[in-house]
């Protein structure tokens, strides 16, 4: 069981170690009020910042004080009272019916409201439309319910403090548990040395560029209209690599709506603009849907030249004898993937829960040739843990604070080239043998820190020795290499199942299809791609025998 914290501030604690880190790092972006909550807010009674701390911490921005009772704060009226003095926290604040609506229990609405209702049995949100119309005013919260000696609180500054979490964390989805996770020892962190190089804003515009893209992003996922969502989408080049990503990807999903609704001239023009990866394949499939076959087999033969990756040359492969045939060109030739060998397998049904590739598992596993059901785990593990100094280098704008996983430019096409000599370094080791004790190292000096490519709860120390034993160092450089073409694409696919001969040094990937299933195409690139480079692959099949 976790212990509970023994400093019963670790929240308020916390929220200061983010006005410090800002404070210290990010000064000269900070607006005026930004500024001055950084200079008054250490000076206010622990209560009242501890107070206001809950509050931020907690959804929303208005209160019952009856619900911010906490033993180490006594009372939050009294704390409160500190915080009106500041402007950071009005009390008896004016409210509207829906914000009176989510402060008030169903008991109370019957008690404020009475005949009103149109019927107290019928749920809040029925009643709440039933009202509005008799109540289109604002009033403040004593005013709509006179018969609760309670006291409602709003706090005022929660956009600032939203600002500040996002200038600390260089994103909104990461929120103040960061810190209690990791303090509770839930989750832990790679400590890289952060310089000022690699702040993740570097102006004010930053911060409203990301503002104004999350603001489009949350506009987009609640389904607004659209082109007004294109229309407010900034259009110019940011000075920062991973607000570029964050616009392409964002107008990259758009398009994918536009195409949705079948609105082609929309979806192209947004697919031909983007330069997220896949953009380019799914303008040329727009050209081909809307009819527009010779502007789309122009930008699937520019596509061929160049292709941006392995999965957009999979996808021109599949459509361009299809646009040779409407135009009536040649045949293009087809390129043939390197066949890996099949597993044809015909066992009973096994009864009971079961999955298919545990059943394969069991069936193909003896004392000598132990089998496990790896996927995308070893494959990755083993990278992260021979290139985990390259992955948690201290590149400019790949880290902002100390709760990262992993680097914010993971899956910008330039990871690997920004690295270049810190990856050839860690797999330069491969050919001079000391890539096992690097692992070994940290595998044991690593283990639970958060990674992106170490899957700690699927490696055991069992599965670790027959790979590094049975695994040639040269396929797992392949195996590397491939990986860092396009971390994105390729840190999946890997088939199910891995067998190990240790008496013999060997192994074979296997990939498991049940009854009616079929390869996935990241599965058949790394399949074309093992059995194209020597790998031993197999592809098992299996039915079910049937019952007599």
């Amino acid at each position: 069981m976790i212990r509970v914290l023994e400093n019963e501030f670790y929240y308020l604690d916390n929220f200061q170690r983010v006005l410090d880190w800002i404070g210290e790092r990010y000064r000269d972006l900070l607006l005026d009020d930004e500024l001055a909550f950084l200079a008054a807010f250490p000076a206010l009674p622990q209560n009242a910042r501890a107070l206001f701390v809950r509050m931020v911490m907690r959804k929303g921005d208005l209160f019952r004080a009856s619900k911010l009772v906490y033993a180490e704060i006594g009372c939050p009226l009294e704390a409160a009272e500190l915080l009106l003095g500041a402007g950071w926290v009005e009390r008896d604040p004016q409210l509207c019916l829906d914000e009176l609506f989510e402060l008030l229990l169903k008991a109370e609405i019957a008690t404020a409201f009475g005949a009103q209702l149109p019927s107290k049995n019928a749920r809040k949100a029925e009643q709440l439309e039933a009202l509005r119309e008799l109540f289109p005013d604002t009033r403040a919260f004593s005013a709509w319910h006179p018969g609760c000696d309670d006291v409602a609180l709003r706090i005022l500054v929660k956009p600032l403090c939203e600002r500040l979490r996002l200038i600390f964390f260089g994103n909104l989805h990461q929120d103040w548990t960061e810190f209690v996770l990791s303090d509770l020892g839930m989750f832990r962190f790679e400590q890289v040395e952060l310089s000022h190089a690699s702040r993740g804003f570097r102006s004010r515009a930053d911060v409203e560029h990301y503002l104004r893209l999350h603001d489009c992003k949350q506009r987009f996922y609640a389904g607004e209209a659209l082109d007004e969502i294109v229309r407010d989408l900034p259009e110019h080049d940011f000075d920062n690599d991973w607000l570029v990503g964050r616009r392409e990807k964002l107008l990259f999903q758009v398009a994918q709506g536009f195409e949705k609704l079948k609105d082609w001239d929309n979806a192209y023009a947004l697919y031909a603009r983007c330069r997220y990866l896949g953009a380019r394949g799914r303008a040329i499939r727009v050209l081909e849907k809307h009819e527009r076959f010779d502007d789309a087999y122009a930008l699937l033969l520019q596509a061929q030249a160049a292709p941006e990756s392995e999965a957009e040359r999979q996808h021109l492969a599949r459509i361009g004898p299809r646009l040779a045939r409407k135009l009536g060109h040649a045949r293009l030739p087809a390129r043939k993937a390197a066949a890996p060998s099949r597993i044809d397998l015909s066992l009973p049904m096994p009864p009971g829960d079961w999955w298919v590739e545990g059943v394969v598992r069991e069936h193909l596993a003896s004392i000598d040739a132990p089998v496990f059901y790896v996927e995308n785990a070893l494959a990755n593990s083993l990278f992260g843990l021979l290139c985990w100094r390259a992955v948690f280098a201290a590149v400019p704008g790949a880290f902002f604070h100390p709760f990262q996983r992993g680097p914010a430019d993971l899956h910008s096409p330039d990871f690997a080239q920004r690295r270049a000599l810190e990856f050839a370094a860690c797999l330069d080791e491969l050919e001079s043998g000391s890539y096992r004790d690097t692992i070994r190292r940290n595998y044991a000096e690593k283990t639970g820190i958060a990674t992106p490519f170490v899957y700690w709860g699927a490696l055991s120390e069992e599965l670790l020795e027959l790979a590094l034993a049975c695994i040639p160092p040269a396929h797992l450089r392949k195996w590397c290499e491939r990986i860092l073409l396009d971390v994105k694409e390729n840190h999946t696919g890997f088939p199910d199942l891995i067998q190990f001969w240790p008496n013999e040094g060997r192994y074979t990937m296997i990939e498991v299809k049940g009854p009616g299933d079929r390869l996935q195409d990241n599965q058949l690139r790394w399949i074309d791609y093992c059995a194209a480079h020597g790998m031993p692959v197999s592809v098992c099949y299996l039915q079910w025998e049937q019952a007599a």
